[in-house]
């Protein structure tokens, strides 16, 4: 497995972890935040946070990290 497959890993299993804010809205098949969602609070696109799940890029900046955290 290289960093980049093991960082997309992490980042789902966090994601899943995170319970949507107002609990109130509809049903999701999945637990926790969705992509858009987790994209929007670290302030980056949803494409970009994509391809970091995904382990399709490369070297993200310790900025997006630390924003992700």
């Amino acid at each position: 497995m290289n960093s980049n497959t093991e960082l997309g890993e992490f980042l789902k299993v966090r994601r899943a972890l995170v319970s949507p804010a107002g609990d109130g809205g509809p049903r999701r098949r999945v637990p926790g935040l969705r992509r858009e969602e987790v994209a929007v609070l670290a302030g980056v696109s949803t494409d970009y946070y994509t391809q970091l799940e995904q382990g399709r890029h490369k070297r993200p900046s310790e900025s997006v990290l630390g924003a992700l955290a």
